[in-house]
């Protein structure tokens, strides 16, 4: 995990952690706190999900591109090696 992804998870952590102390400490019944902590926390697990998402999506992408290049350098590689032979031979 990169240096950048920890930072986020650390501020999307400390956030809900923020906001559910706060909703602990607001003058509501319990089951309403309760409600608003889950709701808060399902709705940061699919921010989480949906960055990780974007993540794989991404890497997929550059995984493309670089596949792509690879092929490219071989095939290039190939022949460059196979004009060498005509020289040679």
């Amino acid at each position: 995990m990169t240096s950048t992804s920890k930072i986020i998870l650390g501020l999307l952590g400390a956030a809900a952690a923020g906001i559910a102390i706060g909703m602990l400490m607001a003058p509501e019944k319990g089951a309403d706190i309760r409600k608003k902590i889950s709701d808060t926390a399902n709705d940061l697990a699919d921010k989480v999900g949906d960055m990780i998402d974007a993540g794989k999506e991404k890497i997929s992408e550059i995984t493309g591109t670089v596949t792509k290049q690879a092929e490219g350098l071989a095939g290039d590689a190939a022949r460059r090696a196979d004009k060498v032979k005509e020289s040679v031979g």
